[in-house]
């Protein structure tokens, strides 16, 4: 004899079979109690990072500390030009670190939400189009933190030395400009996953990614110019390739996809 259903269990939620009805408010009900979770997630991690406040501003200046081992000169303090300033860095640091810390949940508790409207297969993609995900995100982040912001720093402050100015940069300033560029690259490196899933449901050949192959290298230029605060072309650039790699990346993963699809329909390999 079969065991009862459990709503609770995605697996069991998406079983063939008899499923519950859910009703609208039903549907808004587990949605409430998703976001939630996602935002108690979210709170515990910026509580921990309030109590090692000392100890995580240390790990978030290192991208300074790196720049000051080749310009013994350059002076990593930084300032506050507004009884405010000192909010916004907090705020700050509290953004990267609680959005960081706490979105393996948020993907976890996402995926139990929408798991019982799926079915057997549509689940075998949802696992590992949450952990691609996650692997992209983490990957952007950190390709931001030890590339691109120490990159952006050094540019800055090596044109201000040329013209003769002397940096004072402002701790809400340093922390903006952090946020931005390690949440921005983890998102902006979400979009071969979104290619791959777009291929799979139908809504775009791989044939039209390979002919629009040059239109995708500017496209990720501009988006490179929008993510990355400093106009060098340098640094663009070196937040352009790994966005033009993973769009070959995709390119491959949905072919073998299509592939695999031709072949053993229902295996599903993301």
């Amino acid at each position: 004899m079969d065991k009862p259903d459990d709503a609770s269990h995605p697996a069991a939620a998406a079983a063939p079979g008899p499923r519950k009805a859910m009703g609208f408010l039903d549907h808004l009900e587990d949605l409430r109690w998703t976001l939630i979770k996602c935002t108690v997630a979210f709170g515990v991690f910026v509580t921990l990072i309030g109590v090692y406040l000392k100890e995580f501003y240390a790990v978030l200046i290192w991208p300074l500390e790196v720049v000051r081992a080749d310009f013994p000169q350059f002076s990593t303090h930084l300032i506050t030009n507004s009884p405010m300033g000192i909010f916004n860095m907090l705020i700050s640091i509290c953004l990267v670190g609680g959005v960081a810390l706490s979105l393996p949940f948020w993907f976890f508790f996402v995926s139990q939400f929408v798991a019982p409207a799926l079915t057997k297969k549509e689940l075998k993609v949802l696992l590992p189009a949450c952990l691609a995900a996650l692997k992209l995100f983490l990957a952007g982040a950190a390709f931001g933190y030890f590339l691109l912001v120490p990159s952006s720093v050094r540019v800055a402050y090596e044109f201000s030395a040329y013209m003769g100015v002397e940096p004072m940069w402002t701790a809400d300033k340093y922390f903006g400009l952090l946020t931005w560029l390690v949440l921005g690259v983890g998102v902006s490196f979400e979009f071969p996953l979104l290619i791959v899933l777009a291929c799979y449901l139908g809504l775009v050949e791989v044939a039209t990614l390979r002919k629009y192959r040059r239109h995708a290298i500017v496209v990720c230029f501009v988006i490179s110019a929008v993510v990355t605060p400093t106009p060098d072309m340098v640094t663009q650039t070196i937040f352009a390739i790994p966005l033009c790699l993973l769009y070959e990346a995709a390119i491959l993963v949905a072919s073998r996809l299509k592939s695999r699809r031709r072949e053993e329909p229902g295996v599903i390999d993301v």
